[in-house]
């Protein structure tokens, strides 16, 4: 989803990278401060049943989630630590938005199971990206599956836009549902390319 607008963006985000770096705006400082953003909106917007405006802001900066990357490859700093940070702090993001969702079905919304949905989501989308980093770390790949971070983040966001233009909580319960049982099988897909490779070595 996410993924297939990348070229799109880095089109777009060219001029504006320029001017960043010519006001001496480094790519590590945006992608920190997008960071801060959205782990801020979405605790205090979500826990506060402002969907629509903390689904809006949450969507500007994830689509801007490629403009550091941009502003690297402009000031010849691509590297290893531009993508560990960039990975790192995406945790952190990812994280607040369904943390975010926790603390609303558990006190606004008073709606435990649909808490108990949002709370696998965040445990099953961290052990996504995971099980791909540790695959290689041990030499293999572990990348793919039906679930991926871009795949998540689009998913859960137009339902909270959804609930927020005044659909029923009822949409984003099912939308969690239909995400934590994708990032399910997307950890099973990791886990089977990994055993098929781990065969292959032993062999």
């Amino acid at each position: 989803m996410l993924n297939g607008l990348r070229g799109a963006m880095t089109r777009f985000f060219t001029p504006i990278a320029r001017v960043l770096l010519r006001a001496g705006v480094s790519p590590d400082a945006v992608t920190i401060g997008g960071t801060l953003v959205v782990v801020v909106t979405a605790l205090w917007a979500f826990p506060t049943g402002h969907f629509l405006a903390g689904t809006l802001i949450i969507a500007v900066f994830v689509l801007t989630d490629s403009l550091d990357g941009v502003m690297a490859r402009q000031a010849g700093r691509s590297g290893p630590w531009g993508a560990f940070l960039d990975s790192t702090l995406d945790r952190f993001g990812d994280g607040a938005i369904f943390a975010g969702l926790v603390l609303w079905f558990t006190a606004g919304g008073d709606d435990r199971p649909s808490a108990v949905l949002a709370l696998a989501c965040l445990v099953l989308g961290s052990i996504v990206p995971y099980a791909r980093a540790r695959a290689e770390g041990l030499g293999m790949t572990a990348s793919g599956g039906i679930a991926e971070r871009a795949d998540r983040l689009a998913l859960v966001l137009v339902a909270t836009f959804a609930v927020g233009v005044g659909a029923p909580a009822v949409v984003l319960t099912v939308v969690l549902a239909l995400l934590a049982l994708a990032s399910s099988v997307t950890i099973v897909q990791r886990m089977s390319k990994v055993y098929r490779q781990a065969a292959q070595v032993t062999e």
